[in-house]
């Protein structure tokens, strides 16, 4: 079997990453030193470590479609600070999210069509795969959502009413702008998050 042209690059990436390893990047300690978490999206224009200035070793990443205070993600701030100490959470989502973009209702329904990728254009989001489908994706919440910075304040409310979550662990809540790299404070956010 022949790999693809990413398996590749990320193959022989990481083979110039090896060339030129800090092994004491090993030694470092599993608890994060500047002791934070982020809760963020896995949107690709998004690098946490860049503009959070982060170095390996500094802080917990934790990302997700739209950023969003699953109950998974509550699963890894927890142990985040219960297991490896950290003191203060970030919830950062950012502008032009493609969480937006659809609903439950519209995933589902796309699910249910085909498995196959969907495509959207003017009319909205159509499949145009062959099925089989699956009700099953009616059967998740996919926590979209319609507005960011409303999305930011729900999400840190959600966790600083988590029955695991300390109150004295302060949640700060931001907007990253996708096109200036700027991190924007959600204050109400912050205010509902802060430490007590």
């Amino acid at each position: 079997m022949s790999k693809s042209e990413n398996v590749r690059q990320v193959e022989a990436t990481n083979a110039e990453y090896l060339a030129n390893f800090d092994p004491n990047l090993g030694k470092l300690p599993t608890p994060p030193a500047r002791k934070f978490a982020i809760l963020t999206c896995m949107d690709a224009r998004m690098d946490p470590a860049k503009f959070a200035g982060l170095s390996e070793g500094d802080a917990h990443v934790i990302r997700n479609a739209g950023g969003r205070a699953s109950d998974d993600a509550i699963r890894s701030l927890v142990i985040s600070y219960k297991l490896l100490g950290t003191k203060e959470f970030f919830v950062i989502h950012h502008t032009d999210c493609g969480m937006a973009l659809f609903n439950n209702q519209i995933m589902g329904d796309l699910l249910s069509q085909s498995l196959e990728q969907a495509v959207v254009d003017e009319n909205g989001w159509r499949d145009v795969g062959q099925g089989p489908g699956s009700p099953d994706g009616g059967k998740i919440d996919w926590l979209t959502f319609t507005d960011a910075r409303e999305a930011v304040i729900d999400d840190v409310k959600k966790i600083r009413h988590h029955p695991l979550i300390p109150k004295n662990i302060p949640i700060y809540g931001y907007l990253y702008d996708v096109r200036s790299g700027k991190l924007e404070e959600i204050a109400q956010a912050t205010e509902i998050g802060k430490a007590v």
